[in-house]
Protein backbone atom coordinates (compact mmCIF):
# COMPACT_ATOMS: atom_id res chain seq x y z
CA UNK A 1 0.00 0.00 0.00
CA UNK A 2 1.34 3.28 -0.99
CA UNK A 3 0.26 5.80 1.17
CA UNK A 4 1.93 8.93 -0.80
CA UNK A 5 0.21 7.35 -4.05
CA UNK A 6 -3.26 7.62 -2.58
CA UNK A 7 -2.99 10.61 -0.96
CA UNK A 8 -1.77 12.04 -4.26
CA UNK A 9 -4.66 10.30 -6.15
CA UNK A 10 -7.42 12.29 -3.19
CA UNK A 11 -6.17 15.49 -3.99
CA UNK A 12 -6.44 15.17 -7.63
CA UNK A 13 -9.73 13.71 -7.75
CA UNK A 14 -10.65 16.82 -4.90
CA UNK A 15 -9.35 19.35 -6.93
CA UNK A 16 -11.04 17.48 -10.11
CA UNK A 17 -14.40 17.77 -8.64
CA UNK A 18 -13.72 21.28 -7.39
CA UNK A 19 -12.84 22.81 -11.18
CA UNK A 20 -15.70 20.82 -11.98
CA UNK A 21 -18.52 22.25 -9.74
CA UNK A 22 -17.05 25.68 -10.44
CA UNK A 23 -17.13 25.65 -13.92
CA UNK A 24 -20.92 24.36 -13.98
CA UNK A 25 -21.75 27.05 -11.75
CA UNK A 26 -20.00 30.12 -13.75
CA UNK A 27 -21.55 28.86 -17.22
CA UNK A 28 -24.92 28.95 -15.69
CA UNK A 29 -24.04 32.61 -13.59
CA UNK A 30 -23.02 33.54 -17.64
CA UNK A 31 -25.78 32.22 -19.02
CA UNK A 32 -28.05 33.89 -16.61
CA UNK A 33 -26.22 37.49 -17.15
CA UNK A 34 -27.01 36.52 -21.26
CA UNK A 35 -30.51 36.36 -20.43
CA UNK A 36 -31.70 38.61 -17.54
CA UNK A 37 -35.48 37.68 -16.88
CA UNK A 38 -37.73 39.87 -19.03
CA UNK A 39 -39.57 41.05 -15.80
CA UNK A 40 -36.40 42.04 -14.16
CA UNK A 41 -37.08 45.64 -14.60
CA UNK A 42 -40.48 45.50 -13.76
CA UNK A 43 -39.67 44.11 -10.06
CA UNK A 44 -37.39 47.04 -9.98
CA UNK A 45 -39.78 49.76 -10.38
CA UNK A 46 -42.31 47.78 -8.63
CA UNK A 47 -39.95 47.72 -5.36
CA UNK A 48 -39.49 51.15 -5.89
CA UNK A 49 -42.88 52.09 -5.92
CA UNK A 50 -43.74 50.35 -2.63
CA UNK A 51 -44.58 51.91 0.37
CA UNK A 52 -43.47 48.60 2.71
CA UNK A 53 -41.34 46.16 2.19
CA UNK A 54 -40.07 43.25 0.27
CA UNK A 55 -40.76 40.27 1.71
CA UNK A 56 -38.61 37.30 0.94
CA UNK A 57 -40.00 33.40 1.44
CA UNK A 58 -39.28 30.10 0.39
CA UNK A 59 -38.51 26.60 2.62
CA UNK A 60 -35.13 24.70 2.89
CA UNK A 61 -32.23 25.67 0.92
CA UNK A 62 -34.53 28.29 -1.02
CA UNK A 63 -35.32 29.45 2.28
CA UNK A 64 -31.60 30.39 3.24
CA UNK A 65 -31.01 32.21 0.45
CA UNK A 66 -34.25 33.52 0.51
CA UNK A 67 -32.96 35.13 3.97
CA UNK A 68 -29.49 35.93 2.74
CA UNK A 69 -31.23 38.04 0.04
CA UNK A 70 -33.47 39.58 2.12
CA UNK A 71 -30.39 40.42 4.64
CA UNK A 72 -28.81 42.07 1.92
CA UNK A 73 -31.63 44.49 0.61
CA UNK A 74 -32.10 45.44 4.06
CA UNK A 75 -28.29 46.41 4.28
CA UNK A 76 -28.15 48.39 1.14
CA UNK A 77 -31.19 50.43 1.47
CA UNK A 78 -34.32 48.42 0.81
CA UNK A 79 -36.57 47.62 3.81
CA UNK A 80 -36.83 43.56 3.50
CA UNK A 81 -37.39 40.82 6.03
CA UNK A 82 -37.31 36.88 5.92
CA UNK A 83 -40.83 35.06 6.38
CA UNK A 84 -40.65 30.99 6.88
CA UNK A 85 -43.15 29.93 4.86
CA UNK A 86 -44.20 27.41 7.51
CA UNK A 87 -44.86 29.37 10.36
CA UNK A 88 -46.69 32.22 7.76
CA UNK A 89 -49.54 29.40 8.08
CA UNK A 90 -49.80 29.59 11.78
CA UNK A 91 -49.87 33.52 11.79
CA UNK A 92 -46.75 35.34 10.36
CA UNK A 93 -48.86 35.75 7.14
CA UNK A 94 -49.68 38.80 9.36
CA UNK A 95 -46.51 40.38 8.41
CA UNK A 96 -46.94 40.40 4.98
CA UNK A 97 -49.27 43.81 3.92
CA UNK A 98 -50.93 45.49 1.09
CA UNK A 99 -48.22 47.46 0.86
CA UNK A 100 -45.27 45.50 0.69
CA UNK A 101 -44.19 43.03 -2.39
CA UNK A 102 -43.34 39.42 -1.88
CA UNK A 103 -40.63 37.32 -3.77
CA UNK A 104 -41.03 33.72 -3.45
CA UNK A 105 -38.47 31.31 -4.37
CA UNK A 106 -39.00 27.49 -5.23
CA UNK A 107 -36.87 25.92 -7.44
CA UNK A 108 -38.83 23.69 -8.60
CA UNK A 109 -42.27 26.08 -8.35
CA UNK A 110 -44.20 23.39 -6.58
CA UNK A 111 -43.68 23.84 -3.33
CA UNK A 112 -46.74 22.72 -1.24
CA UNK A 113 -45.62 25.47 2.26
CA UNK A 114 -45.61 28.20 -0.45
CA UNK A 115 -49.42 27.76 -1.46
CA UNK A 116 -50.39 29.65 2.04
CA UNK A 117 -48.29 32.94 0.97
CA UNK A 118 -49.31 32.97 -2.76
CA UNK A 119 -52.87 32.75 -1.63
CA UNK A 120 -52.41 35.85 0.70
CA UNK A 121 -51.08 37.56 -2.61
CA UNK A 122 -53.52 36.97 -4.36
CA UNK A 123 -56.52 37.90 -1.89
CA UNK A 124 -55.03 40.80 -0.95
CA UNK A 125 -53.44 42.49 -4.73
CA UNK A 126 -49.88 41.99 -3.12
CA UNK A 127 -47.23 42.03 -5.65
CA UNK A 128 -45.42 38.94 -6.11
CA UNK A 129 -42.76 38.12 -7.52
CA UNK A 130 -41.51 34.30 -8.24
CA UNK A 131 -37.82 33.07 -8.83
CA UNK A 132 -38.29 29.06 -10.25
CA UNK A 133 -35.96 27.22 -12.54
CA UNK A 134 -39.68 25.80 -14.20
CA UNK A 135 -41.34 28.71 -15.89
CA UNK A 136 -44.14 26.42 -16.21
CA UNK A 137 -44.67 25.70 -12.71
CA UNK A 138 -47.54 26.46 -10.36
CA UNK A 139 -45.23 29.21 -8.64
CA UNK A 140 -44.64 30.82 -11.94
CA UNK A 141 -48.09 30.79 -13.30
CA UNK A 142 -49.92 32.39 -10.32
CA UNK A 143 -47.00 35.18 -9.57
CA UNK A 144 -47.10 38.97 -11.51
CA UNK A 145 -43.57 38.73 -12.17
CA UNK A 146 -41.88 36.03 -12.91
CA UNK A 147 -38.15 35.66 -12.93
CA UNK A 148 -36.83 32.35 -14.42
CA UNK A 149 -33.63 30.33 -14.03
CA UNK A 150 -32.08 29.07 -16.84
CA UNK A 151 -31.54 25.82 -17.47
CA UNK A 152 -28.95 24.36 -15.74
CA UNK A 153 -27.18 21.05 -14.30
CA UNK A 154 -26.84 20.46 -10.52
CA UNK A 155 -23.17 20.32 -9.93
CA UNK A 156 -23.32 17.30 -7.77
CA UNK A 157 -23.17 13.71 -9.64
CA UNK A 158 -26.48 12.60 -8.77
CA UNK A 159 -27.88 16.05 -9.83
CA UNK A 160 -30.04 16.86 -7.21
CA UNK A 161 -28.53 18.24 -4.40
CA UNK A 162 -29.29 22.56 -4.62
CA UNK A 163 -26.17 23.92 -5.52
CA UNK A 164 -26.28 25.60 -9.37
CA UNK A 165 -29.87 26.40 -8.39
CA UNK A 166 -28.92 28.15 -5.39
CA UNK A 167 -25.95 29.97 -6.49
CA UNK A 168 -27.86 31.37 -9.68
CA UNK A 169 -31.28 32.56 -7.30
CA UNK A 170 -28.40 34.05 -5.42
CA UNK A 171 -26.74 35.76 -7.60
CA UNK A 172 -29.89 36.99 -9.05
CA UNK A 173 -30.96 38.28 -5.24
CA UNK A 174 -27.68 40.35 -5.48
CA UNK A 175 -28.37 41.95 -8.44
CA UNK A 176 -31.51 43.04 -7.60
CA UNK A 177 -30.44 44.46 -4.75
CA UNK A 178 -27.47 46.13 -6.76
CA UNK A 179 -29.61 47.88 -9.43
CA UNK A 180 -32.16 48.99 -5.96
CA UNK A 181 -28.88 50.73 -4.39
CA UNK A 182 -28.20 52.26 -7.78
CA UNK A 183 -31.63 53.48 -8.28
CA UNK A 184 -32.04 55.01 -4.75
CA UNK A 185 -28.76 56.56 -5.43
CA UNK A 186 -27.08 55.11 -2.24
CA UNK A 187 -24.37 56.06 -1.01
CA UNK A 188 -21.05 55.49 1.40
CA UNK A 189 -22.63 57.52 4.11
CA UNK A 190 -25.58 55.79 4.30
CA UNK A 191 -23.77 52.14 3.96
CA UNK A 192 -21.97 53.15 6.86
CA UNK A 193 -25.41 53.90 8.86
CA UNK A 194 -26.55 50.77 8.35
CA UNK A 195 -23.24 49.17 9.19
CA UNK A 196 -21.88 50.84 12.49
CA UNK A 197 -20.26 47.52 13.48
CA UNK A 198 -17.16 45.76 12.49
CA UNK A 199 -14.01 46.28 10.53
CA UNK A 200 -16.48 47.39 7.78
CA UNK A 201 -17.77 49.94 9.80
CA UNK A 202 -14.69 51.63 10.90
CA UNK A 203 -13.39 51.46 7.13
CA UNK A 204 -16.35 53.41 6.33
CA UNK A 205 -16.00 56.20 9.75
CA UNK A 206 -15.75 59.78 8.69
CA UNK A 207 -12.80 61.90 10.27
CA UNK A 208 -16.00 63.95 11.25
CA UNK A 209 -16.71 60.92 13.34
CA UNK A 210 -13.39 59.75 15.44
CA UNK A 211 -12.20 63.56 15.61
CA UNK A 212 -11.91 65.99 18.61
CA UNK A 213 -14.12 68.74 19.02
CA UNK A 214 -13.40 72.42 18.44
CA UNK A 215 -14.43 73.47 22.02
CA UNK A 216 -10.87 70.70 22.53
CA UNK A 217 -8.66 72.48 20.21
CA UNK A 218 -5.89 74.54 21.69
CA UNK A 219 -6.16 77.53 19.87
CA UNK A 220 -4.06 80.68 19.84
CA UNK A 221 -3.12 83.94 18.22
CA UNK A 222 0.02 84.37 15.93
CA UNK A 223 1.19 87.03 18.24
CA UNK A 224 0.72 84.85 21.61
CA UNK A 225 3.71 84.39 23.55
CA UNK A 226 5.73 80.68 23.28
CA UNK A 227 4.90 80.51 26.87
CA UNK A 228 1.33 80.90 26.52
CA UNK A 229 1.34 78.61 23.83
CA UNK A 230 3.19 76.01 25.47
CA UNK A 231 0.67 76.12 28.24
CA UNK A 232 -2.03 75.86 25.84
CA UNK A 233 -0.55 72.63 24.32
CA UNK A 234 -0.13 71.44 27.74
CA UNK A 235 -3.38 71.88 28.45
CA UNK A 236 -5.07 70.25 25.84
CA UNK A 237 -2.32 67.27 25.42
CA UNK A 238 -2.75 66.70 21.76
CA UNK A 239 1.16 68.11 21.33
CA UNK A 240 -0.05 70.57 19.03
CA UNK A 241 -1.43 74.50 18.52
CA UNK A 242 -3.54 75.90 16.01
CA UNK A 243 -2.28 79.55 14.91
CA UNK A 244 -5.98 81.18 14.23
CA UNK A 245 -6.37 84.51 12.82
CA UNK A 246 -9.60 86.20 11.43
CA UNK A 247 -11.04 82.79 11.97
CA UNK A 248 -8.80 80.58 9.59
CA UNK A 249 -6.19 78.23 10.47
CA UNK A 250 -2.75 80.07 9.52
CA UNK A 251 -0.26 77.49 10.76
CA UNK A 252 0.19 74.57 13.28
CA UNK A 253 2.88 74.39 15.76
CA UNK A 254 3.87 70.63 16.74
CA UNK A 255 6.65 68.90 18.90
CA UNK A 256 8.98 68.89 15.78
CA UNK A 257 8.93 73.39 15.43
CA UNK A 258 9.28 73.31 18.97
CA UNK A 259 12.66 71.10 18.52
CA UNK A 260 13.32 73.06 15.81
CA UNK A 261 12.97 76.62 17.31
CA UNK A 262 14.56 75.55 20.24
CA UNK A 263 16.81 78.29 20.28
CA UNK A 264 15.33 81.24 21.75
CA UNK A 265 12.15 79.55 21.71
CA UNK A 266 10.86 81.71 24.94
CA UNK A 267 11.36 84.96 23.19
CA UNK A 268 9.30 84.38 19.79
CA UNK A 269 5.78 84.50 19.46
CA UNK A 270 3.31 81.61 18.20
CA UNK A 271 3.50 82.94 14.23
CA UNK A 272 7.02 82.91 14.11
CA UNK A 273 7.15 79.03 15.28
CA UNK A 274 4.38 77.73 13.20
CA UNK A 275 4.31 75.56 10.17
CA UNK A 276 2.46 77.82 7.45
CA UNK A 277 1.44 74.95 5.30
CA UNK A 278 0.33 72.35 7.58
CA UNK A 279 -1.61 69.36 6.29
CA UNK A 280 -5.36 69.59 7.21
CA UNK A 281 -8.37 67.41 6.52
CA UNK A 282 -12.55 67.73 5.98
CA UNK A 283 -14.62 66.05 8.46
CA UNK A 284 -16.12 64.23 5.12
CA UNK A 285 -13.25 62.80 4.47
CA UNK A 286 -13.35 58.96 5.58
CA UNK A 287 -10.68 58.41 8.63
CA UNK A 288 -8.89 55.24 6.19
CA UNK A 289 -8.03 57.65 3.69
CA UNK A 290 -7.09 60.56 6.34
CA UNK A 291 -4.71 57.63 7.95
CA UNK A 292 -2.85 57.70 4.49
CA UNK A 293 -2.31 61.44 4.75
CA UNK A 294 -0.88 60.65 8.32
CA UNK A 295 1.13 57.86 7.03
CA UNK A 296 2.39 59.60 3.73
CA UNK A 297 3.41 62.63 5.48
CA UNK A 298 4.83 60.94 8.56
CA UNK A 299 2.52 62.81 10.93
CA UNK A 300 0.18 61.53 13.88
CA UNK A 301 -2.22 64.21 14.14
CA UNK A 302 -3.95 66.29 11.58
CA UNK A 303 -6.41 69.31 12.05
CA UNK A 304 -9.70 69.30 10.66
CA UNK A 305 -10.88 72.42 8.89
CA UNK A 306 -14.07 73.31 6.91
CA UNK A 307 -14.66 75.02 4.02
CA UNK A 308 -14.02 78.12 5.18
CA UNK A 309 -10.79 76.67 6.79
CA UNK A 310 -11.98 77.25 10.12
CA UNK A 311 -10.28 74.29 12.25
CA UNK A 312 -13.23 72.11 13.31
CA UNK A 313 -11.76 69.17 14.86
CA UNK A 314 -8.46 67.59 15.67
CA UNK A 315 -7.97 63.75 14.60
CA UNK A 316 -5.04 61.92 15.93
CA UNK A 317 -3.90 58.39 14.81
CA UNK A 318 -4.44 56.98 18.06
CA UNK A 319 -7.96 57.69 17.28
CA UNK A 320 -8.46 55.70 14.56
CA UNK A 321 -6.60 52.78 15.47
CA UNK A 322 -8.75 52.76 18.49
CA UNK A 323 -12.00 52.46 16.12
CA UNK A 324 -10.62 49.96 14.06
CA UNK A 325 -9.32 51.98 11.27
CA UNK A 326 -6.18 50.05 9.85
Amino acid sequence: MNIASDLTRLTEAATAAAQRVLQIESDAIRALAAAIPEDFSRVIDVILASRGRVILSGIGKSGHIARKISSTLASTGTPSFFVHAAEASHGDLGMVTADDVCILISNSGETSELGDIIAHTRRFAIPMAAISSRPDSTLMRAADYRLPLPPAPEACLIGMAPTTSTVLTMALGDALAVALMEQRGFVREQFRTLHPGGKLGAQLATVGQLMHGAGEIPIVSPDTSMGDTLLSMTTRGFGIACVVEDGRLMGVISDGDLRRAMDGLMDKTAGQVATRTPKVVPPEMLAAEAMRVMNQGKVTTLVVTDAQEAPVGILRIHDCLRAGVA
